[in-house]
Order: C-alpha cells, then structure tokens, then sequence
C-alpha cells in the first residue's frame, strides 16, 4: 500500500510542532513525512505499524520515527472506554538538532539518539508514563516553552533503553529513498507558493516548477495535500492577510494587495468565506498584542489537510495495510 505524504506545518515561528490528537478510536492511516516523529499514546490498545514492522501496543506506548518511514497505528479499543484514545505528537527536523549537539556540548547526545532512531525506536515500558510529567508544558500556548520541553524530552531520551523496530531492509522502500514527485516535486511547488503567493499564480507556472504536467499536478496536489491548488493559494493569502490585520494597522485595501488580492471587494468575499468574519471584524476582534501572534502558530489540535484528506479516503481500509513481518 502506497503511504500518504504528510506536509507537515510548523507556522512561522516554530522549530517544534506539536499535536494534541484526541478521538474514540486510531484508524489505519499509513503516511510518511521528511520530519522525525516523538509520539506517546495513551488509553489505547492496538497495533503499530512502523516501516515493516508491527506490534502490538497498549497504555503509554512512547515511539520516535525517523524520517520518510511509513507508520501508522491502530485501534478500536480504549482501554477506557468512557475516555478518548489520546496521541501526543511532537514533529521536528533532524537538521537543527544536529547543528545544536555540533555547537553545544551539552547536547552532544542528541546525536546519538538519532542514529539509534535510524529504523525508529520504542522506548521501554514505563518512559511513556514518565513523559506525562512534561503534558504541561509541551501544551503550553508559548512555543518557546514548548520547545524547550522537547528539548529536554530529548535530552532525557537519550539515556533510555529502546528496542529498534523496521528492519533495515526497510530502508529499501522507504519513500525518502526515491526521486520521485514525493515529496520533491511536491515541495518545489509549495516553496514557490509561499515565496509568490502575492503575486498572480498559474497553474501553468506550478507545472512547469515541479516538472509536471497540469494535469498530474491537479490530480497529485488534491491526493496529498486534501485539497486543491486553488483552495491552498487560498488559504495561504488569508493566512498572511489574518498576520497583517492583527499585527499592523495597515489599511485593508493595502493587506488584501499583499496577500495577493488585487480586488478589494474579492478579497472581503473570500476572507469572510474563510473565517466567517469580514477582515474589519477580524481585526478588532483580535486587537491587542498578546492575542496578535495568535494565529501565525498553528492550533495544537488542528490536522495537516493532507492527512486529513487520506484519512476520510482510507477509512475501513484493512485489506491494504502492510505485511506483517514480526510480532
């Protein structure tokens, strides 16, 4: 089964992305993502699905992935049945937590920790217990207390005892190791997106970038990101025009411009379509300087579109879920 690509979306201002997940059951979404992945899982009882390995989890299953290796879990089973099954999950790249053990003694570790994660690890019975103990501040509204919980979570990681999991022959199909549109192509398109978004974009120029046809990009773009090109140039300009309105007090006519709505009138449309707000009313609804960065982050229980868009294509799939390989 081919696994769906997750883009990942740290905000502006993030080194750290943490999702507060919270459901009556996991269902089976096999995807992938050039990030690493810390998730602890708790109340549940199922089976893990990690490259090609899978096993069976229970209370506080505590796992690192390491980049571009499939993974999913499973289950249809609280252990609780009156709560909900709950997964805490950090994503973070590889490259500024190496850069931070080459600078700082002090987290030299770190880079042993991701070697070990090469083929993803499981970290012995009772880490995810003890991992609790950081909830509050990984779900702190301030990202910068945030990250420095990860980064102490990784730190104290270091020294835990892990079992690998996917074989290393499972880096032979691992999605990273290929050169296809996945995620490169993919990508090529999204970096031209964010840089241009205030300019005219056509779908012609997307093609050419990722060296597609329109075609290919339209039917690829709606698979992997939940959504069209359109709908996502979209919802990146109001993005922007919701950062400009609650951090500056630039006249509308001006923000809707460099959010790359020439038309005042179509921006005023689409911005109230989006949030259910007219931009004027956006704005004062969120005045004042605590509350102005509120939305450049985005929200700890809020899902990638793109893996949202898998999950309601591949709900009750069971017959296409990899081979298992060990217990």
């Amino acid at each position: 089964m081919k696994a769906a690509y997750e883009r990942v979306d740290f905000g502006k201002s993030c080194s750290v992305r943490v999702y507060h997940r919270r459901l009556p059951k996991i269902p089976f979404e096999w995807h992938h993502h050039p990030e690493y992945e810390l998730t602890l899982t708790m109340n549940s009882h199922g089976k893990r699905f990690i490259g090609d390995s899978v096993t069976v989890y229970g209370d506080n299953d505590l796992v690192l992935v390491p980049p571009d290796m499939p993974h999913t879990w499973s289950s249809n089973r609280s252990i609780d049945p009156a709560d909900s099954q709950v997964a805490i999950v950090i994503w973070f790249e590889g490259g500024w937590v190496q850069r931070l053990a080459d600078v700082c003694p002090e987290y030299a570790e770190l880079r042993n920790l991701l070697r070990r994660a090469a083929c993803g690890l499981a970290f012995e019975a009772g880490a995810g217990a003890q991992m609790r103990g950081y909830l509050d501040r990984l779900l702190c509204a301030d990202p910068r207390v945030r990250l420095a919980a990860v980064l102490d979570i990784l730190v104290w990681l270091t020294d835990l005892p892990a079992s690998p999991l996917a074989t290393p022959s499972a880096f032979e199909g691992r999605v990273g190791a290929s050169s296809g549109y996945e995620p490169e192509q993919l990508n090529r398109v999204l970096a031209l997106i964010e840089t241009q978004f205030s300019q005219p974009l056509r779908l012609s120029t997307l093609a050419k970038a990722s060296g597609l046809s329109e075609r290919t990009l339209t039917r690829h773009f709606v698979q992997h990101m939940g959504e069209s090109v359109g709908q996502y140039i979209a919802r990146v300009r109001i993005g922007h025009a919701c950062r400009m309105l609650t951090e500056s007090q630039m006249p509308i006519s001006v923000i809707a411009a460099w959010s790359g709505f020439p038309n005042v009138a179509n921006f005023n449309r689409q911005f109230k379509a989006a949030k259910a707000l007219t931009p004027l009313a956006y704005r004062q609804r969120f005045t004042g300087a605590k509350r102005a960065g509120e939305h450049a982050v985005p929200p700890l229980t809020e899902r990638s579109p793109s893996l949202e868009k898998a999950r309601r294509t591949t709900r009750g799939t069971t017959a296409g879920k990899p081979r298992q390989s060990r217990a």
